[in-house]
């Protein structure tokens, strides 16, 4: 099994960012209008909800840039950390600005009331929404299961364990998303059915809690990946193996790998090579390993071998 860490395609984690983007957009107008001239909450909240995903798909787009600016002499090693910075930048303002409004506005309701005027176009807004939202989580689910099947997992366990933040934060947006529409028919369903306007307001609290663990979740993945986590056990097993497997290498003193941005990673190990290994082969056995390397797991942009004696591991 390959790295379920950080091997996706940067054009397709762009793709599904625009993709998503465009429809959050049109989306986010369509919801304001049927919210304005209906009255409902849990219109109004989902249309926080577009309106919050679509300024999170800008800053996604602003991390892909940034993230991909080429390494110089002030930043050795690229601008890739720039990409998780902004992606947690998108993140609290999801849950600032979606979950905030959505919470605050759903128990404002709940306590002083509402009046609905119009239910028909907030139910053909809310239908093409799904529609339209459906678009873009097939794409977003079309990248993760390509990306889990080169790595031979499941898409959900790559979508837990991947530095591709993009493709994460579309995914769990669409997601919810998608269920945040289904909360919306509820709560507008309840509210004509039996004349109470509260459960258009817990409509619109419960989309404003599904935002708050999307934020959550994305905020943590992204402070995770901004203080210099390691690549994935698997991954580091397999640098293991390539390393080892050379004729020139007695044993691997100690290997480090750190993610150094989206599907980025650094490589350093320290390792003891037979006492017979003359320069030049300690040159060409170092050259073999970052070529293997390199050639095996695209990811991988820095490696690093310091030559160690048995001697020097045990002081």
């Amino acid at each position: 099994m390959s790295n379920m860490n950080d091997r996706t395609d940067g054009g397709d984690s762009l793709l599904t960012v625009v993709v998503a983007g465009g429809a959050n957009l049109a989306i986010a107008v369509a919801k304001l209008v049927a919210g304005v001239v209906g009255g409902s909450a849990s219109m109004l909240s989902e249309a926080a909800h577009s309106a919050a995903d679509t300024v999170t798909e800008v800053l996604l787009f602003t991390a892909i840039k940034r993230g991909e600016r080429p390494a110089d002499r002030a930043h050795p090693l690229g601008y890739g950390n720039a990409a998780f910075l902004w992606a947690l930048m998108a993140a609290c303002f999801t849950l600032v600005v979606g979950a905030g409004f959505s919470i605050t506005h759903g128990f404002h309701t709940i306590f002083d009331g509402e009046e609905l005027t119009d239910f028909t176009l907030a139910y053909i807004v809310l239908a093409v929404s799904f529609v339209l939202e459906s678009v873009s989580m097939y794409q977003g689910l079309r990248q993760l299961r390509q990306s889990a099947t080169r790595w031979e997992t499941r898409p959900f366990a790559l979508l837990k364990r991947t530095s591709d933040t993009m493709m994460k934060a579309v995914v769990l947006e669409d997601g919810a998303a998608l269920t945040g529409i289904v909360i919306a028919f509820a709560g507008l369903g309840l509210t004509q059915l039996t004349g109470n306007t509260a459960w258009d307001g817990a409509g619109s609290v419960a989309i404003g809690l599904l935002l708050l663990f999307v934020a959550v979740t994305l905020i943590r993945a992204n402070a995770g990946l901004l203080l210099n986590r390691s690549a994935s056990v698997t991954l580091e097993r397999r640098i293991l193996a390539h390393l080892e497997v050379l004729p020139e290498v007695e044993r691997v003193v100690e290997l480090l790998t750190v993610v150094i941005g989206p599907n980025r990673i650094l490589v350093a190990a320290r390792i003891d090579f037979v006492d017979e290994a003359t320069g030049a082969a300690l040159e060409s056995a170092s050259a073999e390993v970052e070529r293997r390397l390199r050639g095996e797991f695209p990811e991988i942009r820095e490696v690093f071998l310091d030559p160690t004696s048995s001697a020097e591991d045990r002081f």
